[in-house]
């Protein structure tokens, strides 16, 4: 089964796949767009990609505050996944994204990635961790269940 990671941004969507065995995420694109209202076009292109990649579920980054508590970021992403639901039919299911974007940034100077370049690559890594971080999660759940 494949799944779609997103990370869900004011101007960016950072899209990652799972492989089709459900071990691995690979970073796919970043959606851009002019306004953070904008969304039928994100939409669009993210159903398109449900359907060329096959997937059959969702996982959305929600950006709950590092104490927990939840904020007008995360308000705004329940109603990108309500519009997400409606657009695709599948399940979309929310994933605690804290940190991720600190780690995609420790990637990206681990990798000497530097200056204008990070902005192109962080919003995919950070799909790429919020993915794997659910793939990890539903691997150690099914070695519990054995």
């Amino acid at each position: 089964m494949r799944i779609l990671g997103l990370d869900f941004g004011g101007h960016t969507v950072g899209v990652a796949v799972s492989d089709s065995l459900g071990i691995t995420a690979q970073g796919v694109e970043i959606i851009r767009r002019k306004s953070p209202g904008k969304l039928r076009q994100t939409l669009a292109r993210i159903e398109s990609l449900v359907s060329s990649y096959g997937v059959e579920k969702i996982v959305l980054g929600y950006p709950k505050n590092m104490n927990g508590t939840e904020g007008e970021r995360c308000e705004k992403t329940k109603e990108f996944r309500d519009m997400l639901v409606r657009r695709v039919n599948l399940p979309v299911e929310l994933w605690d994204e804290r940190l991720t974007t600190v780690a995609a940034d420790n990637i990206m100077t681990e990798s000497n990635i530097t200056g204008e370049r990070r902005k192109e690559y962080v919003d995919e890594i950070a799909a790429m961790l919020i993915l794997q971080g659910y793939l990890d999660y539903l691997s150690n759940q099914s070695k519990k269940e054995e």
